[in-house]
């Protein structure tokens, strides 16, 4: 029977998809025990999901109570409030009964009452909330709610953790619900509460600023590009797991050409597989051509990234692409990539951060770190000479 593919990007990686992390995986698992509130940053696409979703897998197996509500799909309150609940009801409450009465003894004490519908497909339960006459009937059902988990574990002698994706998302619901959030969850020593998020200009108001009631409140966990060695030893394996092997020349263009990038490296690996028969070796001519297969792939994404870019923006991106640097303001620097004055590069700069298409590395030098862009730029530059454009030829 054919093998498939063993590489998986797009979606999150779990089980023999995810790429190592134990130390990580270890500490995130220890804080979760101890009941110990964490802040997990990281850019888009570099697996925290993946890493935490690991974790909670492990912890449930100690018996911790695990729940897990995604902010980015909850725009509304009542959105949030029944996201709250189907993870409160589902994850965290392991009382007997019949679901209807389980769920209506569980949520009886809600300013809101949720309406309750039966999946046809799966028999599980949605919630629904609808928004009352007077706003402040929903802010107090959903601190209720976030108040359940504390309770839950206290009466089952449990640990419990509960875990908010792209929390960062939580003040475009309200921007006083951290105050409320703080307040309820400081008083639960039983409960983990784990905070994931991409946008770390937000992350940092929220987390950073002594004015904000999260000032201080989490431990910092960090999560950066997978170590060339450790993704080495896990292509390798994944490879010669499916009757394929990789040798030491391609292995390591692939490592440099993402960087140890999570989802970059899982998405250039599936297009070389795809290219090297059955008991053959994957070499360098091959990684170049899946990097070409890659760029095509990317296209659309990558000319809207500079389709949407200001001018400024442009010249810079062009410039780190050709030369990552740790002098981006210096004179030699500019003037060799005609970079705009100043004012107009820091803004440039700030914005490209921001928008997670460049950052600052370990040696604190600028590059982009959109996988596979930087790429896709120059090789746009030798077709098209992008540069050209911009001075209007």
């Amino acid at each position: 029977m054919p093998h498939t593919n063993p590489f998986t990007f797009g979606a999150l990686a779990l089980d023999e998809a995810f790429t190592n992390r134990e130390a990580e995986l270890r500490e995130l698992g220890r804080d979760l025990r101890n009941g110990q509130d964490v802040l997990i940053y990281a850019p888009r696409r570099y697996g925290k999901s993946s890493l935490v979703l690991r974790a909670a897998q492990r912890a449930i197996r100690s018996g911790v109570l695990v729940g897990y509500c995604d902010l980015m799909r909850t725009p509304t309150k009542e959105r949030l409030a029944a996201a709250l609940a189907k993870t409160i009801y589902s994850d965290l409450e392991t009382a007997a009964g019949q679901a209807i009465e389980r769920a209506t003894r569980l949520f009886r004490g809600l300013r809101i009452t949720p309406t309750m519908e039966v999946d046809p497909i799966d028999a599980s339960l949605r919630f629904v909330f609808h928004a009352g006459r007077r706003r402040a009937a929903i802010d107090d059902t959903i601190e209720a709610l976030l108040a359940l988990p504390g309770q839950i574990a206290a009466e089952r002698g449990r640990r419990a953790a509960l875990v908010f994706d792209e929390f960062q998302e939580i003040v475009t619901i309200d921007r006083q619900y951290p105050n409320l959030m703080r307040a309820v969850f400081q008083e639960q020593p039983e409960v983990a509460h784990v905070y994931l998020g991409s946008k770390r200009h937000v992350l940092e108001r929220i987390f950073d600023d002594a004015n904000e009631p999260f000032w201080r409140s989490a431990k910092r966990l960090e999560i950066g590009p997978i170590p060339a060695a450790e993704f080495a030893r896990f292509l390798r394996r994944r490879f010669e797991e499916t009757e394929k092997a990789i040798d030491d020349d391609a292995l390591a263009r692939l490592l440099e050409a993402t960087g140890g990038h999570p989802y970059g490296t899982q998405e250039l690996a599936y297009f070389l597989w795809e290219l090297v028969p059955t008991g053959h070796f994957a070499r360098l001519a091959d990684v170049e051509t899946a990097l070409a297969q890659v760029l095509r792939s990317e296209h659309n994404h990558f000319a809207k990234l500079w389709d949407d870019a200001p001018h400024a923006q442009r010249l810079v991106m062009l410039a780190l692409a050709e030369e990552p640097t740790g002098s981006l303001y210096s004179a030699d620097y500019a003037e060799r990539h005609d970079l705009p004055p100043k004012p107009a590069l820091q803004r440039a700069i700030g914005a490209l951060v921001t928008k997670e298409i460049a950052a600052r590395d370990a040696e604190r030098a600028y590059r982009i770190v959109e996988p596979f862009f930087a790429d896709w730029l120059r090789d746009e530059q030798d077709a098209v000479g992008l540069r050209d454009e911009l001075r209007g030829r």
